[in-house]
């Protein structure tokens, strides 16, 4: 009989870490990175913060730098030269970034805080912040709470991001057949999806009111 609790007990003790380990965020340390615009005539080097204490569960941590990312363009002779500095809205660094041909930059989520803070920012060619959105700015209350969570992140988008083949607008799958584009010029946003084989765009949270995609416009 002891034998059998015993075993009954190593049981859930395993399925208890297993569990544990499931919903745990697993997050190498951030490094800094550059990545290129699809032309190579820009590329944006970020370089991590040092202020965990301002992200989501780690309040007691050190606060101080933000990520910077330093903006380079490709000149005659072929070099790469430092044309615009920024400060950017992660405390640590952005999960992913993308730059487009005419140099601008488009940070996705939080490095260790997916969903949290700024999800999505958008700069210009210099540095200048063109638009910044928060979970709360893309979705209502109720729909947030429905994401799937895990210790310190929220799980919004699953899918594919990237700066679509025009270079004006960035393209986040939230879920198939639903997704955000962001005009990189005016920062504006739209989200389409299909409900009962109609597709239907927003370009508001709240309210809300949906039309025929070719009514939204991003860009210009």
């Amino acid at each position: 009989m002891r034998h059998v609790l015993f075993k009954g007990f190593l049981l859930c003790m395993l399925l208890s870490v297993t569990t544990l380990a499931a919903r745990a965020d697993d997050w190498p340390g951030s490094q800094t990175k550059e990545v290129f615009s699809a032309s190579r005539e820009y590329f944006v080097r970020v370089i991590p913060g040092e202020s965990l204490g301002d992200t989501f569960g780690f309040a007691r941590e050190k606060k101080g730098k933000y990520a910077a990312a330093e903006f380079y363009r490709r000149h005659q002779d072929r070099s790469y030269r430092l044309v615009a500095e920024a400060v950017l809205l992660n405390p640590v660094a952005p999960v992913e970034f993308f730059v487009s041909n005419d140099g601008r930059l488009a940070t996705i989520d939080n490095w260790h805080n997916v969903g949290y803070g700024k999800v999505v920012s958008i700069f210009d060619s210099r540095g200048k912040v063109v638009q910044s959105y928060e979970l709360s700015d893309l979705f209502q209350d109720e729909e947030i709470k429905a994401f799937g969570r895990s210790v310190s992140s929220i799980h919004w988008r699953n899918g594919p991001a990237y700066i679509r083949q025009d270079q004006k607008t960035l393209l986040i799958t939230v879920k198939s057949g639903g997704d955000f584009l962001f005009g990189l010029e005016t920062g504006r946003f739209k989200y389409c999806e299909y409900l009962e084989k109609t597709y239907r765009c927003r370009n508001t949270n709240r309210p809300r009111e949906w039309m025929p995609n070719s009514r939204v416009q991003l860009t210009r």
